[in-house]
């Protein structure tokens, strides 16, 4: 909180930003002056797909290029709107053909290739619910997921059915469809459906199914600490948060390129992966292959990419490949980096202002409020280290819980509190599936409570501090992971790092920490202790960590977030609870 503000003049690259004075738009905006940017249904009611594709088409931007996929051969496949359109109406009318309604769950299972992205805009423009799984998800969570969706069809590959689907299809008794995307080449199976010749024989011509803003769309798994995963359910009326977030969080113009990083399996990948630069008519790259730094620079170069949107664990895999990859002058396209998944260390915004030449602007959302609530915006100074401040038309506060279930909003500058957000914005979640009452412990009146400490300082910036669960208290002390990592992360061998509490029985708990080393260093005593120093001598002796242990990589999710409950649970023989999200299991 101590780093020095990055001061923004805003404009970049000769483009005014959409939000340009952030009182007078939070002071003039309205949900129902947002929902007028967008066409509604021809014969009223709303649909994500068509605020996506068809408005487009219909007024005369068809012919411009709204989708460019990458293979990882070195494939290129371009997509128009109009040819999008087209594809996704197929897709629905094979949906039709095959039994599928409004309302029925439609999964997809598969890597970043174009058919899962046609299939999520042709399940919702036939009024079906589109819910992604991730592709690396392995047969328990995948069934688990479909099962309490209670799903009626399934894109995915022959690889991945025959892996991931078929030893327990028969204990799935919603499934009736599953299409194969390359279907026509492998050998056929009496149980399976050649997507691509279904989609050959399909009209393009589709009448969209007449659906209301309230009308279930999204239906996206979220992880719970204990338990089994959470069905949060989003509706149409979430694209009106969809299309005004990506305007003012992200800066999307109509001429932008875009290109966002994550998964669609990940609700971001959904949200600003596929329905908010869709909505803003920009063209969005798509690639399917693994991070590779070499690869990420030569795409932000060779496609011409002016917004990118990506995850913190990316950004400190580009840190630790080297400031020797970055040509001066590579990057003079991008106009506008920002970055979601879990905190922003203050040391990768500073890194990426000198190195790139433009500052990642964080954000904050979750799977719940479906869209971006708190962000960094293009024409405002960034506190390397913040969240930002609320988007127009979402109010936030900080607030303390009672014993009787009552909260309290916390008024001061810099005082720890639950984040907390008033309901009402379009994407806020509609409940869990199935779990009225685990929905209904979410709010506190009016409030819908977040489960994420922070701060807010004079200037209404916010400041996450951690989960309310990984708070340590330590003698007296209470102390958020993040502010400790972020100091470890300062120090140049460290690529990254994870801290957790672990109980003593004067302090109460002390403060343990997890890194991994950047490439250059190799795990030594005199290294331990120059790290151990460098966080006392940033952070003093009563928060700095008591412990440190070097791991060769740290859990994350899939989405990027460092699962420190994992650690924790393993380090005093707890139950691990979901990590079906699991990305490593190197710890």
């Amino acid at each position: 909180m101590d780093e020095p503000i990055i001061r923004k003049s805003g404009a970049a690259a000769g483009v005014q930003p959409n939000l340009t004075d952030y009182e007078k738009a939070c002071a003039e905006f309205s949900w129902e002056a947002a929902r007028a940017e967008l066409d509604g249904l021809p014969d009223g009611g709303l649909n994500i797909a068509y605020e996506a594709l068809d408005r487009h088409v219909a007024n005369g931007r068809g012919g411009k290029l709204a989708l460019r996929w990458l293979g990882k051969k070195g494939e290129v496949r371009d997509f128009t709107y109009a040819e999008l359109n087209a594809a996704a109406n197929r897709f629905a009318n094979v949906l039709a053909k095959t039994g599928i309604e409004k309302g029925d769950r439609v999964y997809t299972l598969a890597g970043r290739v174009p058919e899962l992205y046609i299939a999520a805009l042709g399940a919702l423009k036939r009024g079906a619910v589109f819910s992604p799984l991730f592709s690396v998800f392995g047969p328990e969570p995948i069934r688990t997921r479909i099962n309490r969706g209670e799903g009626r069809a399934l894109v995915t590959t022959e690889r991945l059915y025959k892996k991931k689907i078929a030893p327990w299809r028969s204990e799935i008794p919603s499934l009736d469809h599953v299409f194969l995307i390359d279907g026509r080449e492998a050998d056929k199976h009496e149980e399976v459906i050649d997507l691509q010749g279904e989609m050959d024989a399909a009209s393009e011509q589709f009448e969209i199914a007449q659906t209301g803003p309230e009308d279930m769309a999204l239906l996206h798994f979220t992880s719970g600490t204990t338990g089994r995963p959470k069905g949060a359910i989003h509706v149409h009326e979430a694209v009106v948060a969809h299309h005004i977030t990506g305007k003012y969080a992200l800066d999307l113009h109509k001429d932008d390129v875009y290109w966002c990083t994550a998964d669609p399996g990940w609700v971001t990948g959904t949200s600003y992966g596929i329905i908010s630069p869709l909505t803003n008519g920009v063209t969005m790259i798509v690639d399917e292959a693994d991070f590779d730094a070499e690869r990420w620079y030569s795409i932000l170069r060779d496609q011409n990419v002016t917004v990118w949107y990506t995850a913190p664990t990316a950004i400190r895999m580009l840190m630790r490949a080297g400031a020797d990859m970055i040509e001066p002058g590579r990057f003079d396209k991008v106009r506008f980096m920002a970055s979601v998944g879990e905190p922003l260390n203050p040391e990768a915004v500073v890194w990426s202002n000198e190195k790139l030449g433009r500052p990642f602007h964080d954000n904050w959302w979750q799977t719940e409020t479906g869209g971006i609530m708190i962000a960094n915006f293009a024409s405002e100074d960034i506190k390397p280290g913040s969240m930002g401040r609320p988007l127009p038309g979402v109010e936030a506060g900080l607030v303390q819980r009672g014993d009787d279930g009552s909260v309290r909003e916390v008024a001061e500058p810099m005082k720890e509190g639950e984040l907390a957000l008033k309901s009402g914005w379009p994407s806020m979640f509609r409940g869990y599936l199935h779990e009225e009452e685990r929905y209904r412990k979410n709010f506190a009146g009016e409030w819908y409570l977040t489960g994420d400490l922070a701060m807010r300082d004079k200037d209404g910036y916010f400041w996450f501090v951690g989960r309310a669960d990984d708070v340590i208290k330590s003698a007296g002390h209470l102390i958020g992971p993040f502010e400790v990592e972020s100091a470890l992360v300062e120090h140049p061998a460290v690529s990254e790092a994870a801290v957790i509490g672990v109980p003593d029985p004067v302090a109460g708990e002390t403060v343990k920490a997890f890194v991994a080393l950047n490439p250059d260093y190799e795990e030594s005593d005199a290294l331990l202790k120059d790290i151990l120093g460098h966080a006392r001598k940033r952070l003093g002796p009563a928060v700095a960590p008591k412990e440190i242990v070097f791991r060769k990589s740290l859990p994350r999710t899939r989405s990027g977030k460092i699962m420190r409950r994992l650690l924790k649970a393993r380090e005093l023989g707890l139950p691990e609870g979901d990590i079906s999200t699991l990305e490593s299991d190197e710890t």
